[in-house]
Protein backbone atom coordinates (compact mmCIF):
# COMPACT_ATOMS: atom_id res chain seq x y z
CA UNK A 1 0.00 0.00 0.00
CA UNK A 2 2.60 2.37 0.97
CA UNK A 3 4.43 1.78 -2.49
CA UNK A 4 1.21 3.10 -4.23
CA UNK A 5 0.94 6.15 -2.30
CA UNK A 6 4.05 7.36 -4.67
CA UNK A 7 2.41 6.92 -7.53
CA UNK A 8 -1.04 9.19 -6.18
CA UNK A 9 -0.75 13.23 -6.61
CA UNK A 10 1.10 14.62 -4.76
CA UNK A 11 -1.67 16.10 -2.82
CA UNK A 12 -0.55 15.08 0.83
CA UNK A 13 -1.98 18.02 3.15
CA UNK A 14 -0.46 18.46 6.80
CA UNK A 15 -3.37 17.68 8.42
CA UNK A 16 -3.77 15.56 11.66
CA UNK A 17 -7.79 14.49 12.90
CA UNK A 18 -8.45 18.29 13.64
CA UNK A 19 -11.79 17.57 14.79
CA UNK A 20 -10.24 15.41 17.72
CA UNK A 21 -8.30 18.13 18.58
CA UNK A 22 -10.45 20.83 18.16
CA UNK A 23 -12.18 20.93 21.56
CA UNK A 24 -8.97 21.33 23.89
CA UNK A 25 -6.28 23.46 20.75
CA UNK A 26 -6.82 27.25 21.26
CA UNK A 27 -7.86 28.81 17.52
CA UNK A 28 -4.71 30.22 16.17
CA UNK A 29 -4.26 34.10 16.16
CA UNK A 30 -4.03 36.02 13.28
CA UNK A 31 -1.30 34.92 10.70
CA UNK A 32 -0.36 32.25 13.18
CA UNK A 33 1.02 28.66 11.52
CA UNK A 34 -0.51 25.84 13.48
CA UNK A 35 1.75 22.68 13.02
CA UNK A 36 0.39 19.33 13.34
CA UNK A 37 2.48 17.16 15.29
CA UNK A 38 2.16 13.02 15.30
CA UNK A 39 3.56 12.00 18.66
CA UNK A 40 3.59 8.14 19.19
CA UNK A 41 5.05 7.62 22.55
CA UNK A 42 2.13 7.51 25.31
CA UNK A 43 4.58 7.86 28.44
CA UNK A 44 6.91 11.29 26.70
CA UNK A 45 3.44 12.82 26.24
CA UNK A 46 4.67 15.39 29.16
CA UNK A 47 7.50 15.49 28.34
CA UNK A 48 6.92 16.72 24.82
CA UNK A 49 4.67 18.78 26.34
CA UNK A 50 7.16 20.69 28.27
CA UNK A 51 9.10 20.73 24.88
CA UNK A 52 6.08 22.24 23.03
CA UNK A 53 5.57 25.40 25.54
CA UNK A 54 9.60 25.81 25.13
CA UNK A 55 9.19 26.34 21.64
CA UNK A 56 6.17 28.14 21.46
CA UNK A 57 7.72 30.74 23.84
CA UNK A 58 10.65 31.01 21.33
CA UNK A 59 8.75 31.06 18.18
CA UNK A 60 5.30 33.09 19.08
CA UNK A 61 3.99 32.58 15.38
CA UNK A 62 4.13 28.98 15.70
CA UNK A 63 1.71 27.01 17.01
CA UNK A 64 2.24 23.28 18.20
CA UNK A 65 -0.75 20.97 18.10
CA UNK A 66 0.49 17.06 19.94
CA UNK A 67 -1.57 14.34 18.96
CA UNK A 68 -1.14 11.03 20.66
CA UNK A 69 -3.23 8.00 19.74
CA UNK A 70 -3.79 4.63 21.41
CA UNK A 71 -2.61 2.71 18.20
CA UNK A 72 -0.11 4.80 16.43
CA UNK A 73 0.78 2.28 13.47
CA UNK A 74 -2.60 1.61 12.36
CA UNK A 75 -3.58 6.37 12.83
CA UNK A 76 -0.72 6.86 10.26
CA UNK A 77 -1.86 4.72 7.87
CA UNK A 78 -5.10 5.76 7.86
CA UNK A 79 -4.46 9.62 7.64
CA UNK A 80 -2.07 8.69 4.78
CA UNK A 81 -5.39 6.83 3.03
CA UNK A 82 -7.12 10.19 3.49
CA UNK A 83 -3.66 12.49 2.18
CA UNK A 84 -3.68 13.69 5.60
CA UNK A 85 0.20 13.29 6.49
CA UNK A 86 1.43 15.46 9.36
CA UNK A 87 3.38 18.24 9.73
CA UNK A 88 5.86 17.12 12.09
CA UNK A 89 6.28 13.01 13.20
CA UNK A 90 7.65 11.23 15.91
CA UNK A 91 7.78 7.25 15.05
CA UNK A 92 9.80 4.07 15.80
CA UNK A 93 12.57 3.52 13.71
CA UNK A 94 11.37 0.44 12.51
CA UNK A 95 10.29 -1.54 9.60
CA UNK A 96 7.27 0.76 9.35
CA UNK A 97 9.10 3.62 9.40
CA UNK A 98 11.43 2.30 6.43
CA UNK A 99 8.03 1.28 4.31
CA UNK A 100 6.70 4.78 4.58
CA UNK A 101 10.48 6.32 4.17
CA UNK A 102 10.66 4.06 0.92
CA UNK A 103 7.33 5.56 -0.31
CA UNK A 104 8.40 9.21 0.12
CA UNK A 105 6.28 10.16 2.67
CA UNK A 106 8.58 11.87 4.11
CA UNK A 107 11.01 15.08 3.48
CA UNK A 108 14.86 14.78 2.69
CA UNK A 109 16.27 15.97 5.92
CA UNK A 110 19.54 15.74 4.78
CA UNK A 111 20.55 19.48 4.72
CA UNK A 112 19.00 20.28 7.67
CA UNK A 113 22.36 21.86 10.09
CA UNK A 114 21.16 18.77 12.81
CA UNK A 115 21.79 16.19 10.32
CA UNK A 116 25.40 16.42 10.83
CA UNK A 117 25.75 16.01 14.19
CA UNK A 118 24.60 12.46 13.92
CA UNK A 119 26.52 10.06 14.73
CA UNK A 120 26.88 8.17 11.26
CA UNK A 121 26.55 4.83 12.68
CA UNK A 122 22.86 5.70 13.68
CA UNK A 123 21.61 7.26 10.75
CA UNK A 124 23.13 4.40 9.09
CA UNK A 125 21.09 2.03 10.83
CA UNK A 126 17.59 4.05 10.22
CA UNK A 127 18.52 4.85 6.41
CA UNK A 128 19.09 0.67 6.36
CA UNK A 129 15.35 0.85 7.30
CA UNK A 130 14.01 2.15 3.95
CA UNK A 131 14.42 6.03 2.32
CA UNK A 132 12.58 7.59 -0.25
CA UNK A 133 15.48 7.79 -2.88
CA UNK A 134 19.37 7.93 -3.43
CA UNK A 135 21.40 9.77 -0.36
CA UNK A 136 18.35 11.08 1.20
CA UNK A 137 17.87 11.39 5.10
CA UNK A 138 13.70 10.93 5.66
CA UNK A 139 14.42 10.71 9.61
CA UNK A 140 17.02 12.33 11.92
CA UNK A 141 17.59 10.13 15.37
CA UNK A 142 16.51 11.81 18.47
CA UNK A 143 16.60 8.95 20.80
CA UNK A 144 18.36 5.51 20.51
CA UNK A 145 17.84 2.47 23.20
CA UNK A 146 20.63 -0.18 23.39
CA UNK A 147 19.72 -4.04 23.82
CA UNK A 148 22.32 -5.85 25.81
CA UNK A 149 21.83 -7.84 28.96
CA UNK A 150 21.54 -6.18 32.12
CA UNK A 151 22.47 -7.96 35.49
CA UNK A 152 22.62 -7.51 39.49
CA UNK A 153 26.29 -6.80 40.37
CA UNK A 154 25.56 -7.97 43.92
CA UNK A 155 24.89 -11.88 42.90
CA UNK A 156 27.63 -11.59 40.51
CA UNK A 157 29.80 -10.80 43.46
CA UNK A 158 28.27 -12.71 45.71
CA UNK A 159 29.17 -15.71 43.58
CA UNK A 160 32.67 -14.50 42.14
CA UNK A 161 31.51 -14.48 38.58
CA UNK A 162 32.89 -11.75 36.20
CA UNK A 163 30.70 -9.94 33.11
CA UNK A 164 31.03 -12.53 30.77
CA UNK A 165 33.08 -11.17 27.51
CA UNK A 166 32.90 -14.42 25.70
CA UNK A 167 30.06 -16.78 24.54
CA UNK A 168 31.43 -19.84 26.73
CA UNK A 169 32.15 -17.68 29.95
CA UNK A 170 28.77 -16.54 29.47
CA UNK A 171 27.76 -19.90 29.65
CA UNK A 172 29.90 -20.71 32.40
CA UNK A 173 28.17 -17.81 34.28
CA UNK A 174 24.85 -19.14 33.46
CA UNK A 175 26.32 -22.69 34.79
CA UNK A 176 27.13 -20.74 38.03
CA UNK A 177 24.21 -19.74 39.25
CA UNK A 178 22.59 -22.61 37.94
CA UNK A 179 24.38 -24.87 40.30
CA UNK A 180 24.10 -22.31 43.40
CA UNK A 181 19.95 -22.02 43.18
CA UNK A 182 19.87 -18.67 41.47
CA UNK A 183 17.77 -18.50 38.16
CA UNK A 184 20.53 -16.90 35.73
CA UNK A 185 17.97 -15.48 33.81
CA UNK A 186 14.59 -14.16 34.48
CA UNK A 187 12.45 -15.46 31.00
CA UNK A 188 9.11 -13.43 30.92
CA UNK A 189 7.59 -16.16 27.95
CA UNK A 190 3.62 -15.11 28.26
CA UNK A 191 4.69 -12.23 26.27
CA UNK A 192 5.57 -13.31 22.93
CA UNK A 193 8.30 -10.35 22.14
CA UNK A 194 10.64 -10.91 24.89
CA UNK A 195 11.96 -13.63 22.98
CA UNK A 196 13.00 -10.92 20.30
CA UNK A 197 16.43 -9.25 22.65
CA UNK A 198 17.92 -12.01 22.34
CA UNK A 199 17.06 -13.57 18.84
CA UNK A 200 18.19 -9.82 17.44
CA UNK A 201 21.65 -9.86 18.99
CA UNK A 202 22.77 -13.06 17.78
CA UNK A 203 21.40 -12.44 14.17
CA UNK A 204 23.05 -9.65 14.45
CA UNK A 205 27.17 -10.45 15.37
CA UNK A 206 26.14 -14.41 13.48
CA UNK A 207 24.02 -13.08 10.62
CA UNK A 208 26.28 -12.69 7.02
CA UNK A 209 27.49 -9.05 6.06
CA UNK A 210 24.61 -7.97 3.37
CA UNK A 211 22.24 -10.56 4.69
CA UNK A 212 18.59 -8.48 4.24
CA UNK A 213 20.10 -6.57 0.88
CA UNK A 214 21.03 -9.81 -0.43
CA UNK A 215 17.87 -11.37 1.00
CA UNK A 216 15.86 -8.28 -0.35
CA UNK A 217 17.50 -8.45 -3.70
CA UNK A 218 16.58 -12.18 -4.26
CA UNK A 219 12.99 -11.20 -4.36
CA UNK A 220 10.98 -14.27 -4.57
CA UNK A 221 13.60 -16.21 -6.31
CA UNK A 222 13.80 -18.31 -3.20
CA UNK A 223 16.00 -21.61 -4.50
CA UNK A 224 18.89 -19.03 -6.18
CA UNK A 225 19.35 -16.81 -3.08
CA UNK A 226 22.39 -16.78 -1.97
CA UNK A 227 21.43 -16.64 1.85
CA UNK A 228 18.31 -17.47 3.49
CA UNK A 229 17.49 -18.15 7.52
CA UNK A 230 17.65 -21.72 6.68
CA UNK A 231 20.96 -21.57 5.67
CA UNK A 232 22.50 -18.90 7.57
CA UNK A 233 20.23 -19.07 10.97
CA UNK A 234 20.91 -22.16 12.38
CA UNK A 235 23.62 -21.18 15.01
CA UNK A 236 21.41 -18.58 15.72
CA UNK A 237 18.75 -20.57 16.72
CA UNK A 238 20.90 -23.21 18.95
CA UNK A 239 22.72 -20.66 20.92
CA UNK A 240 18.61 -19.13 21.24
CA UNK A 241 17.83 -22.22 22.70
CA UNK A 242 20.63 -22.64 24.45
CA UNK A 243 19.79 -19.05 27.01
CA UNK A 244 16.13 -20.23 26.97
CA UNK A 245 17.12 -23.43 28.70
CA UNK A 246 18.17 -21.24 31.57
CA UNK A 247 14.48 -20.18 31.87
CA UNK A 248 13.32 -20.54 35.40
CA UNK A 249 10.64 -22.78 36.47
CA UNK A 250 7.11 -21.44 35.23
CA UNK A 251 8.72 -19.06 32.65
CA UNK A 252 5.85 -19.70 30.25
CA UNK A 253 3.28 -17.89 32.78
CA UNK A 254 5.29 -15.16 33.41
CA UNK A 255 4.87 -11.04 31.56
CA UNK A 256 7.27 -8.91 31.18
CA UNK A 257 5.51 -6.60 33.69
CA UNK A 258 6.39 -9.42 36.21
CA UNK A 259 9.64 -10.01 35.10
CA UNK A 260 10.64 -6.47 35.36
CA UNK A 261 9.19 -6.75 39.13
CA UNK A 262 11.11 -9.87 39.82
CA UNK A 263 14.60 -9.05 38.48
CA UNK A 264 13.97 -6.00 40.52
CA UNK A 265 13.42 -7.91 43.55
CA UNK A 266 16.58 -9.65 42.88
CA UNK A 267 15.46 -12.87 41.56
CA UNK A 268 17.72 -13.58 38.82
CA UNK A 269 21.08 -12.46 38.08
CA UNK A 270 20.68 -11.41 34.26
CA UNK A 271 18.00 -10.34 32.50
CA UNK A 272 17.79 -10.40 28.60
CA UNK A 273 16.70 -7.15 27.95
CA UNK A 274 17.90 -3.55 27.29
CA UNK A 275 17.94 0.10 27.97
CA UNK A 276 13.97 0.11 27.19
CA UNK A 277 13.28 -1.61 30.18
CA UNK A 278 15.20 0.15 32.66
CA UNK A 279 12.44 2.87 33.90
CA UNK A 280 9.97 -0.13 33.95
CA UNK A 281 12.72 -2.01 36.52
CA UNK A 282 13.04 1.12 38.65
CA UNK A 283 9.50 1.72 38.42
CA UNK A 284 9.03 -1.67 40.29
CA UNK A 285 11.66 -1.03 42.27
CA UNK A 286 13.72 2.30 42.46
CA UNK A 287 16.56 0.61 44.41
CA UNK A 288 16.66 -2.02 41.88
CA UNK A 289 20.71 -2.67 41.45
CA UNK A 290 20.71 -2.67 37.82
CA UNK A 291 24.12 -2.96 34.92
CA UNK A 292 24.79 -3.93 31.89
CA UNK A 293 26.76 -5.73 29.23
CA UNK A 294 26.85 -6.67 25.43
CA UNK A 295 25.76 -10.37 24.66
CA UNK A 296 28.86 -11.81 24.00
CA UNK A 297 27.63 -14.07 20.94
CA UNK A 298 30.83 -15.51 19.93
CA UNK A 299 34.42 -16.30 21.64
CA UNK A 300 36.04 -13.40 20.23
CA UNK A 301 35.39 -10.32 22.51
CA UNK A 302 36.57 -7.92 19.17
CA UNK A 303 33.80 -9.00 17.45
CA UNK A 304 31.18 -8.05 20.04
CA UNK A 305 28.41 -5.21 18.83
CA UNK A 306 25.26 -4.01 20.94
CA UNK A 307 22.22 -3.71 18.79
CA UNK A 308 20.25 -0.65 19.02
CA UNK A 309 17.53 1.08 17.48
CA UNK A 310 15.94 4.74 16.82
CA UNK A 311 13.55 4.41 19.98
CA UNK A 312 12.28 8.61 18.52
CA UNK A 313 13.15 9.17 14.40
CA UNK A 314 11.55 12.60 13.68
CA UNK A 315 9.99 13.54 10.34
CA UNK A 316 8.63 16.12 7.97
CA UNK A 317 5.91 15.26 5.56
CA UNK A 318 6.81 15.67 2.55
CA UNK A 319 4.15 17.83 0.61
CA UNK A 320 4.11 20.10 4.25
CA UNK A 321 2.65 23.87 3.44
CA UNK A 322 4.25 24.85 6.42
CA UNK A 323 8.12 23.08 5.63
CA UNK A 324 9.72 26.10 7.09
CA UNK A 325 7.92 26.17 10.42
CA UNK A 326 8.48 22.63 10.63
CA UNK A 327 12.04 22.46 10.12
CA UNK A 328 12.13 25.03 13.42
CA UNK A 329 10.83 22.68 15.11
CA UNK A 330 13.01 19.84 13.75
CA UNK A 331 16.19 21.50 15.24
CA UNK A 332 14.94 22.65 17.98
CA UNK A 333 14.14 19.17 19.28
CA UNK A 334 17.37 18.21 17.77
CA UNK A 335 19.45 21.01 19.82
CA UNK A 336 22.23 18.95 22.10
CA UNK A 337 20.41 20.74 25.39
CA UNK A 338 16.99 18.80 24.36
CA UNK A 339 18.23 15.41 23.24
CA UNK A 340 20.36 15.62 26.42
CA UNK A 341 17.34 15.77 28.46
CA UNK A 342 15.48 13.69 26.87
CA UNK A 343 17.86 10.79 26.86
CA UNK A 344 18.37 11.52 30.76
CA UNK A 345 14.39 11.46 31.45
CA UNK A 346 13.54 8.75 29.02
CA UNK A 347 16.79 6.33 29.84
CA UNK A 348 17.79 6.54 26.29
CA UNK A 349 20.88 6.52 24.66
CA UNK A 350 21.70 10.40 22.80
CA UNK A 351 22.12 10.04 19.26
CA UNK A 352 24.78 12.93 18.84
CA UNK A 353 28.06 13.59 18.49
CA UNK A 354 27.78 16.57 20.73
CA UNK A 355 25.81 14.75 23.32
CA UNK A 356 26.73 14.65 26.74
CA UNK A 357 28.42 11.26 28.02
CA UNK A 358 25.71 8.34 28.94
CA UNK A 359 25.79 8.47 32.70
CA UNK A 360 23.02 6.27 34.17
CA UNK A 361 25.13 3.47 35.75
CA UNK A 362 22.61 1.07 34.22
CA UNK A 363 23.98 2.04 30.90
CA UNK A 364 27.57 2.12 31.16
CA UNK A 365 28.20 -1.10 30.01
CA UNK A 366 26.97 -0.53 26.73
CA UNK A 367 27.95 3.32 26.56
CA UNK A 368 31.15 2.43 25.16
CA UNK A 369 30.15 0.26 22.09
CA UNK A 370 27.58 3.36 21.21
CA UNK A 371 29.86 5.93 21.32
CA UNK A 372 32.92 4.30 19.01
CA UNK A 373 30.22 2.77 16.80
CA UNK A 374 30.21 -0.33 17.62
CA UNK A 375 26.36 -0.78 16.58
CA UNK A 376 24.05 -3.06 14.79
CA UNK A 377 20.55 -2.30 13.86
CA UNK A 378 17.56 -4.78 15.23
CA UNK A 379 17.19 -7.60 12.48
CA UNK A 380 13.18 -7.39 12.90
CA UNK A 381 13.55 -3.81 11.64
CA UNK A 382 13.95 -5.49 8.44
CA UNK A 383 11.66 -7.50 8.54
CA UNK A 384 7.93 -6.80 6.57
CA UNK A 385 5.82 -5.85 9.68
CA UNK A 386 3.12 -8.62 8.34
CA UNK A 387 6.01 -11.25 9.78
CA UNK A 388 4.67 -12.92 12.96
CA UNK A 389 8.32 -13.17 14.35
CA UNK A 390 7.88 -13.12 17.88
CA UNK A 391 4.95 -15.88 17.86
CA UNK A 392 6.83 -18.13 15.47
CA UNK A 393 10.60 -16.99 18.30
CA UNK A 394 8.07 -18.20 20.76
CA UNK A 395 6.84 -21.15 19.69
CA UNK A 396 10.18 -22.34 18.98
CA UNK A 397 11.77 -21.27 22.28
CA UNK A 398 9.00 -23.42 23.48
CA UNK A 399 8.70 -26.94 20.99
CA UNK A 400 12.79 -26.57 19.98
CA UNK A 401 11.59 -27.38 16.63
CA UNK A 402 14.72 -25.80 14.59
CA UNK A 403 13.60 -26.73 11.15
CA UNK A 404 10.29 -25.86 11.70
CA UNK A 405 11.11 -22.19 12.98
CA UNK A 406 13.89 -21.76 10.70
CA UNK A 407 11.45 -23.04 7.13
CA UNK A 408 9.07 -20.41 8.88
CA UNK A 409 10.92 -17.84 8.76
CA UNK A 410 12.25 -18.41 5.30
CA UNK A 411 8.25 -19.21 3.93
CA UNK A 412 7.15 -15.88 5.76
CA UNK A 413 9.73 -13.78 3.88
CA UNK A 414 9.26 -15.41 0.15
CA UNK A 415 5.56 -15.26 0.65
CA UNK A 416 5.98 -11.84 0.82
CA UNK A 417 8.41 -11.06 -1.81
CA UNK A 418 6.46 -12.84 -4.15
CA UNK A 419 3.14 -10.63 -3.78
CA UNK A 420 5.66 -7.55 -3.27
CA UNK A 421 6.33 -5.19 -6.36
CA UNK A 422 9.69 -3.91 -6.94
CA UNK A 423 10.18 -0.16 -7.88
CA UNK A 424 9.61 0.48 -11.51
CA UNK A 425 6.95 -2.52 -11.92
CA UNK A 426 3.92 -0.84 -10.55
Amino acid sequence: MFLLLRGRTKALIAALAAAMLASCAAPPAENEVTLNFFQFKPEAVQEFSALIDEFEAANPGIQVVQNNVPDPDTAIRTLLVKDKTPDVLTLNGNASFGLLAKACVFADLSQEPSAKDVLPAVQDILNANGRCEGSEINGLPMANNASGILYNPEIFAKYGVSVPQTWDELIAAAETFKANGVAPFYMTLKDAWTTSPALVNLAAQLQPKGFFDQLTAAGANRDNSPVSFSKDYPEVADKLLKLFDYAQPGAIGVDYASGNKAFADGKAAMYLNGSFAVPAIRAANPDANIASFPYPVTNDPAKTTVVSGVDVALAVGRETPHRAEAQKFINFLMTKEVIDRYARNQSAFAPLRSAAPQQDPALQGLAPYFTSGKLDGYMDHRLPPSIPLVNITQQFVLDGDKARFLNSLDNEWFKIAARTPKRGDQ
